[in-house]
């Protein structure tokens, strides 16, 4: 007993769902770009080369030469409130606690950053030490499992986790690129989207974030898990899209390493010199947009159709908080939570302080410390 203090140290049986999310800059600056970039770029899960050379080049060369050139792209989308993708997942949050509290109200909601802020583990720390969760859901929001991601994510929150005395139980979400929730929701984006267009696209690109071929030789599924995406998708729209309209490719990639084909850039290149005028481009592999999508595809890729001959680059928004993602959403967290919603099962607070005898012995003692 110290200070005269008793009580138990139990909280109430809250299940936390967690979910998370690349990151993005504090601010569309140089400044916050490099503090963002350094920590990005140095994880190994990111860049697998030898260690000492990348610090080398990326210490000398990288931050002092891209910060200001990523800084003018973020400029470009972002919002008068803040960064898209926060905003979107601060949002995302949010409509999935309401959802997921009219099943059970003992749920919680909280969204960390892999990098930036807020940082999974301060995440963590709300959802164990305000919320009083003893269960966590961690929900990595990536549709298809790949190592610079999702396994990045699991290097964070794991090791945050097991320097707690009381660690939480903890359960991980499947990678759901093949979820109803997720296909569905996905193609009814897409419909939405080519009801809205002035004319049908005679193309439509979905574009995946590209890795180093390297990397799925090595293991990752990332390649055959966003395969089995445009699969799912192809099957949900099949009535609407003809055999061939629906081209898969990749985003985003840099350096020399060859990386997995076909790029998005060379495929829209190709496709305005053949003589098409209109392409459509989703995003499946991104569930909120942010600057792989808005500027790379939204403005990059649509001066490089136009440039070679091209009309019109309609950008599909992603998931972000259409309706019918947040219930595939609330649907695959909910069964993936599945026996945590046995409320009988619980331990409340007050059951343990009346039932613990070491509480009672304490209070006996302070009773008699007191007369």
């Amino acid at each position: 007993m110290k200070n005269g203090k008793v009580g138990c140290k139990m909280k109430s049986d809250r299940i936390g769902v967690l979910l998370a999310q690349l990151g993005t800059p504090d601010a569309p600056t140089p400044k916050a770009l490099r503090t963002y970039l350094k920590q990005f770029l140095w994880d190994p899960r990111v860049i697998e080369v030898n260690r000492a050379l990348w610090w080398i080049i990326l210490n000398g060369i990288i931050l002092n030469v891209r910060p200001k050139k990523s800084a003018a792209l973020y400029s470009r989308i972002w919002t008068e409130e803040g960064s898209p993708l926060l905003l979107i997942t601060q949002s995302q949050a949010n409509i999935l606690e309401d959802n997921l509290q009219k099943i059970d109200p003992s749920v919680s909601v909280a969204f960390g950053m892999r990098y930036g802020s807020p940082s999974l583990e301060s995440a963590i720390d709300k959802l164990v030490d305000e919320e009083g969760c003893s269960k966590i859901l961690l929900v990595p929001m990536y549709p298809q499992y790949s190592a610079p991601t999702s396994a990045s994510v699991y290097d964070a929150v794991f090791p945050h986790l097991l320097k707690r005395r009381f660690v939480p139980t903890l359960r991980v979400a499947e990678p759901f690129f093949a979820h109803d929730g997720y296909v569905k929701s996905q193609a009814e984006v897409i419909r939405e989207a080519y009801a809205s267009f002035p004319e049908r696209p005679e193309k439509l690109i979905l574009s995946y974030h590209g890795v180093p071929e390297s990397y799925v030789d090595k293991g990752d599924p990332y390649c055959c898990q966003c395969t089995e995406s445009t699969y799912a998708l192809r099957d949900e729209l099949s009535s609407e899209f003809e055999e061939g309209e629906i081209v898969q490719t990749y985003q985003s990639r840099f350096g020399n390493d060859p990386w997995l084909i076909p790029y998005t850039d060379e495929t829209i290149e190709e496709m305005a010199k053949s003589g098409i005028k209109r392409i459509a481009i989703a995003c499946p592999g991104f569930t909120a947009d942010c600057l792989e999508t808005l500027d790379e595809m939204g403005n990059e890729a649509r001066e490089l159709f136009e440039e070679h001959g091209g009309e019109e680059l309609y950008l599909i928004p992603c998931l972000n908080t259409h309706p019918a993602w947040m219930d595939g959403l609330t649907d695959i967290v909910q069964s993936e939570i599945g026996s945590w919603f046995d409320t009988a099962q619980r331990t409340a607070q007050a059951d343990c302080a009346v039932r613990c005898p070491v509480v009672q012995e304490k209070k006996r003692q302070k009773k008699l410390l007191a007369s």
